[in-house]
């Protein structure tokens, strides 16, 4: 784990993606840097199911979910204090300004970009 992606070992991650291939590399990523999957979302409502759950140190939270968007998802978070990143396909224009705070990571992400962003919202 030279790429510093030791320092997520142990963080329990929600992963909020509707491409099921993104997903799965996403899981994979998560799962090699030590780190935990929590739980997987594709839609809106299934991301909002799992905020509200609970049980995860932080989010990935892809920006556009088929024809919804997760910025309900992002607030429901900002609001229980649990940190988050956007991913999204579309460069770093896209959640609105109210989030322009919040990381975003461009896809297709490295494993490195992952570890380093997952690491620095956590304080790591």
């Amino acid at each position: 784990m030279s790429d510093g992606t030791g320092r997520i070992a142990g963080v329990r991650v929600l992963i909020v993606e509707d491409e099921t291939i993104i997903a799965m590399a996403a899981e994979d990523m998560v799962e090699d840097m030590g780190a935990i999957v929590h739980a997987t979302a594709a839609s809106l409502g299934e991301a909002m199911a799992a905020v509200a759950a609970g049980g995860f140190d932080i989010a990935l939270l892809d920006i556009n979910l088929h024809d919804e968007r997760s910025m309900p998802a992002a607030h429901a978070l900002e609001l229980g204090g649990t940190p988050f990143l956007f991913t999204t396909g579309y460069g770093s224009g896209g959640p609105d300004p109210a989030f322009s705070h919040v990381p975003v990571l461009p896809k297709p992400y490295r494993q490195a970009d992952v570890a380093a962003a997952i690491a620095t919202a956590l304080g790591r």
